[in-house]
């Protein structure tokens, strides 16, 4: 979401290039670009002010290193202010109260609390087995209680029933008996919301924090709401004492001002971030490795981290294995590697948090998503015979798989040539070779040259 703004901080560079130290003339130049860039992201109006004088004042006292070029060290500096402007560090979520520990969710209506509600267990899990309860306070919006409830039995946790008869006040008090008397540790309480910030919503959230006395208010604001998100975070912080922000939709195709402005109005962290529809599409928001994403930097560490929850282990292993004998590696294996990278968020998401995968444009990345949904069918028509040896097929086998996936008998030739040159990088792999290996995966992939 931050291809745009990533795109203009690197052209802020390329024009630093040659130039042998940071001036007064060429900072004001870059910094006039910065602004331009942030405002078209839209980033709220008094944060931009704040932090180009913030950039300013650090870029014209920084001495220019030897092995630095003036680009390299206003980059610096920017992101060094990016990582402040979005809170420094993680801020984890508190559990420091006597059980149940509520979690109040905030915000307007379609900004994703119920999805988030659902997500939020699987964050909650990762720190510990914890019993946890979710219960619907929206009595407003048609379904909301019924997709809560669906929601809950994905992500497994319980769900306490409400009608929407009931006074929110009242299934709140219900809840929390429940919730007390059952001994949960955590119970979720997902609130209405309105199009739109008015005093009746604002009441009623009110009423239920006195009443719920939460160890976290969040406030979940849709990332594509725009310069609109910090005038709504504003309303919410002013009425209830947050303690921290989901911010939903990372992964859509918003200018991404959001998540730049909403820790600076509110002065409090952003502590999750939504990036999917599924429940998995949720991760801890950490201020560098996000100011490292947004100047094209990557984000590897975060990759890293899903990899070690998402990946199969013992699976990988037995690639590895496969990889150092250099035998074996057969059309399943191929398969179970794009399954893999599918847990990861698939082909977007790793080429998101990959250092210079920026260059990479969205449809370029759409045409290889599809690819690869292509690849997976194709070898799902196969006999398991047929994947563990591919020498078997002949023509009138390719006939019946390129019937049976819906593709034409030549991307099934084309499929069958990429897998020989993977096999053929896995031997050199499997040999050190890793160089040459690097050079073979050229047009394998979306972007690469």
């Amino acid at each position: 979401m931050f291809d745009n703004l990533t795109q203009r901080l690197s052209h802020v560079v390329k024009n630093l290039r040659g130039q042998g130290r940071l001036t007064e003339a060429n900072v004001q130049d870059a910094l006039r670009e910065v602004r331009v860039a942030l405002l078209e992201a839209d980033v709220a109006l008094p944060v931009v002010r704040d932090f180009i004088a913030r950039v300013k004042e650090k870029a014209l006292g920084a001495e220019v290193l030897k092995s630095l070029t003036p680009g390299q060290m206003l980059i610096g500096v920017v992101h060094k202010e990016l990582t402040y402007l979005m809170g420094e560090q993680a801020a984890p979520l508190s559990f420091a109260t006597q059980p149940p520990a509520v979690f109040l969710m905030a915000g307007l209506q379609g900004a994703g609390k119920t999805t988030s509600s659902g997500k939020l267990v699987r964050v909650i899990r990762e720190q510990g087995r914890k019993k946890i309860l979710l219960v619907s306070c929206d009595v407003y919006r048609p379904a909301a209680i019924e997709q809560l409830r669906l929601v809950s039995a994905q992500a497994e946790a319980d769900f306490f029933p409400s009608g929407p008869e009931q006074k929110p006040i009242d299934i709140a008090r219900a809840a929390l008996d429940h919730a007390k008397k059952h001994f949960y540790d955590v119970l979720i309480v997902d609130t209405a919301g309105r199009l739109h910030v008015d005093a009746a919503m604002m009441d009623e959230i009110k009423d239920l924090h006195a009443l719920l006395k939460p160890i976290e208010t969040l406030f979940v604001v849709d990332a594509m709401q725009g310069q609109d998100a910090v005038n709504t975070a504003k309303a919410f912080n002013d009425t209830l004492p947050l303690t921290g922000v989901i911010l939903t939709k990372l992964d859509g195709d918003a200018r991404g001002g959001a998540a730049l402005s909403v820790r600076h109005i509110t002065g409090k962290p952003i502590k999750l971030v939504g990036v999917g529809e599924k429940l998995s599409g949720i991760e801890v928001f950490h201020p560098e490795r996000m100011a490292s994403r947004v100047l094209g930097m990557g984000d590897v560490l975060s990759l890293i981290e899903e990899a070690h929850k998402a990946v199969d282990h013992e699976e990988a292993l037995k690639t590895v294995q496969k990889l150092k004998s250099g035998k074996g590696f057969d059309l399943e294996d191929f398969k179970s590697q794009m399954q893999q990278m599918k847990k990861l968020g698939g082909l977007s998401s790793l080429m998101d948090k990959l250092p210079g995968a920026g260059k990479i444009g969205a449809g370029e990345l759409a045409q290889g998503e599809v690819q690869m949904r292509r690849i997976e069918g194709i070898i799902n028509a196969m006999t398991p015979a047929e994947r563990h040896n591919p020498a078997l097929l002949k023509a009138s086998r390719k006939r019946r798989i390129a019937t049976g996936s819906g593709v034409q008998v030549q991307d099934v030739n084309r499929l069958l040539t990429q897998f020989e040159q993977a096999q053929k990088m896995m031997k050199s792999m499997g040999k050190g070779g890793l160089s040459k290996m690097m050079r073979g995966m050229k047009g394998m992939m979306p972007g690469m040259r």
